[in-house]
């Protein structure tokens, strides 16, 4: 019988992922004897599987892997199914706090009037109470690129007034006609709050 090859694509290399190894429970549980941890929390010592697989079922219960590679194996008499379910409903009460921070764009020009600066600026602080960073670009045109000291002090003053609820996170800088900086909201008092990576997200203009 010819051996089997793996196929590789040309000038790439051949990548395996590793999967979470599946839990062992009653009877797939398949090694001689195992150490049981009754589901009162006592040690109930070692016994061949069968014996702990009818002790399990004799309360209604399951026979679950809990550490594979002890020497022998230690298994846990509980409710599988109630175990499973409580380990979902922590992973999705835990991806619900977590947070997707988005990077949100405000644009102003170095001569903005006030009325629009402080539309805009109101548009920040939402962003910064909802956990978002907000990038801040200043856009020059025609004579304004001759005067780059009027981007740099809006950008100061920005700072000053969000100062309390955000920190900068990249400091400005110019790219072509643009001045870019970007500021991240502070911790709450609490404490940190975990977030995922932030995302491109909306512009104010």
């Amino acid at each position: 019988m010819p051996a089997r090859s793996h196929h590789h694509e040309p000038g790439g290399e051949h990548i395996t992922t590793t999967k979470q190894p599946e839990v062992r429970v009653n009877e797939r549980i398949r090694v001689p004897q195992v150490r049981v941890i009754s589901d009162d929390g006592e040690q109930a010592g070692v016994l061949t599987t069968r014996e702990a697989l009818t002790l399990a079922q004799s309360k209604g219960l399951d026979l679950v892997e809990v550490s594979p590679t002890a020497r022998p194996p230690v298994c846990r008499i509980m409710d599988y199914g109630k175990f499973k379910y409580e380990q979902n409903r922590r992973a999705r009460k835990a991806k619900k706090k977590q947070h997707i921070m988005h990077l949100k764009e405000i644009k102003m020009r170095p001569k903005i009037d006030e009325h629009d600066y402080t539309f805009k600026m109101d548009h920040a602080r939402q962003f910064l109470s909802a956990r978002d960073k907000v990038k801040f670009t200043v856009t020059f045109r025609g004579r304004e690129m001759a005067h780059p000291e009027h981007g740099h002090k809006l950008i100061q003053r920005i700072i000053a007034e969000l100062i309390e609820v955000a920190s900068v996170e990249t400091p400005a800088r110019a790219e072509g006609r643009m001045l870019t900086m970007v500021m991240m909201p502070k911790p709450p008092k609490g404490g940190p709050t975990k977030s995922e990576p932030s995302r491109d997200g909306d512009a104010v203009r």
